[in-house]
């Protein structure tokens, strides 16, 4: 092949990088594979690749001679450390305008710190977020790019065509500058997170509450994604609940009830602490796999501490639709809280989101996608400074026609012992947010008695300052500083 005629080179030639590749030659680009291991390389071009336009290189300094310019050079490889250090092996091999694109998992601040860096140099920085899995490497995943605004019109044509379409639309758009795609992608990932522990808490209500079989429940999840709740995670899960190991039995059942992590979803959490924003399901779904890891502790704790016995009674299949309710409810609570993180931080990072595409970019090829997400595309094209979810119209007849069940639910899990983290602090979350006055009065009355903090009054302005000599016998003098 002549040298500079490539449309983009891709670094790391794991599962997804071989499907993005394979994808992108679909779509009639010509990319260069490169890998750190370069026997990789051959196997590759060898193995699926064979027959395809898809190139190798054997080195940093191959790859990019044979890229045309602007050359774009996009790495799938593990956060961190190991995306700087290709960092600093291209960067001698290109020039100003030259493009580098973090198609991993990074945490939003080093996109930032390298978008700033790069830019320093002459080379355009993206970050973007890529989400669906193989499947969605291969045949379309969600694409969330952020940056270099510059660096955008050079690849918008090539991850638009190879990312999902959803209503013809490509799930993919420009998020925002610097660390915007990364951090849009941390969101999606939490919201995730809270997706998963919402579902699995219907699995145990509907296991231990109301002693269905797995294929009952998987049968449960095909109705449910027949509605409101149709989406990727129902539809796999019922999938799950339905599959059988050799001897017959449900497979799920003999899965070790320890949950994994890799971070995304601590750092959404993480963030929303920075920015004082209550993100409190994705919070729960955090916490639950971190109680699940607690595996030996929890055996040992069975054996001595006591609960009611979980059964519920009544009408199986009105109990059945009352946790439908409050799963959809509770999910309705996780998004919004989502968008309010990401809402709050585009004030704090100066970024103009773009809120309805978000929904738009989520709505096909990654792990969130669902029927739901089109909802929130509406209420957002309707409205773009919507304050919240919760006060759409759409959103908050469906809360109040699910609310009643969703009280229901929370309450027979207490009663009967069966816990529901996520459904139960989504309620709690509703209620507080509703509520126009909340008992931080009592609070702030407190740590101006402890620590003379100070507080506002409701009879005088906002942003005037008190503070009381409780007991008689302090004194007068307030902290210096006000802390919410």
């Amino acid at each position: 092949m002549t040298e500079g005629t490539a449309d983009i080179a891709l670094i790391g030639l794991a599962v997804m990088g071989q499907n993005l590749i394979l994808n992108m030659n679909d779509h009639g680009y010509t990319v260069v594979a490169y890998n750190r291991t370069v026997s990789k390389v051959d196997d590759f071009l060898n193995g699926s690749a064979k027959g395809t336009n898809i190139v190798g290189a054997h080195s940093v300094e191959e790859m990019v001679a044979k890229l045309k310019r602007p050359r774009r050079v996009m790495m799938l490889v593990k956060a961190g450390a190991a995306v700087d250090a290709f960092i600093e092996q291209v960067l001698p091999h290109l020039e100003e305008g030259d493009i580098i694109i973090d198609g991993g998992n990074s945490h939003y601040p080093d996109s930032e710190r390298r978008y700033k860096e790069l830019k320093e140099k002459g080379i355009r920085f993206i970050g973007t977020g890529v989400s669906g899995g193989e499947e969605g490497a291969r045949f379309g995943p969600s694409i969330m790019p952020g940056g270099d605004p510059e660096a955008w019109p050079h690849v918008k044509d090539i991850f638009q065509d190879v990312s999902a379409k959803s209503d013809d639309e490509p799930c993919c758009d420009w998020v925002g500058d610097g660390g915007a795609g990364h951090y849009v992608k941390m969101v999606h990932n939490g919201i995730e997170y809270g997706d998963m522990q919402l579902i699995c808490e219907a699995y145990h209500l509907m296991k231990d509450g109301l002693g269905m079989t797995a294929d009952e429940m998987s049968a449960v999840f095909n109705d449910w994604n027949q509605g409101d709740l149709d989406s990727y995670l129902i539809e796999i899960t019922k999938d799950i609940l339905a599959f059988k190991d050799e001897d017959g039995s449900p497979l799920v059942e003999k899965i070790l009830d320890k949950a994994g992590q890799k971070g995304t979803g601590k750092w959404t959490v993480d963030s929303s602490l920075e920015l004082g924003l209550p993100v409190t399901l994705i919070g729960e779904a955090v916490f639950s796999r971190c109680l699940s890891a607690q595996k030996d502790e929890r055996v040992e704790a069975a054996k001595v501490l006591t609960g009611p016995t979980a059964k519920f009674d009544g009408d199986r299949a009105a109990i059945v639709e009352q946790i439908r309710k409050a799963l959809y409810a509770s999910k309705i609570i996780s998004y919004a809280q989502g968008y309010m993180l990401l809402r709050e931080a585009a004030k704090e990072y100066g970024w103009k989101l773009n809120n309805g595409g978000i929904a738009l970019m989520w709505r096909g090829g990654c792990i969130i996608r669902s029927r739901f997400l089109g909802k929130i595309k509406e209420a957002f094209d309707k409205n773009p400074e919507l304050e919240s979810l919760l006060l759409d119209d759409f959103f908050m007849t469906a809360i109040n026609d699910c609310q009643d069940a969703w009280r229901q639910v929370v309450a027979l899990g207490a009663m009967n012992g069966i816990p529901t983290p996520a459904f139960s602090t989504a309620l709690a979350f509703y209620d507080g947010y509703r509520h126009a006055v909340l008992p931080a009065n009592l609070l702030q009355a407190q740590r101006d008695y402890f620590g003379a903090h100070t507080y506002e009054r409701t009879d005088k302005d906002r942003g005037e300052y008190f503070h009381t000599n409780w007991t008689g016998t302090g004194g007068d003098v307030a902290s210096s500083t006000y802390n919410a």
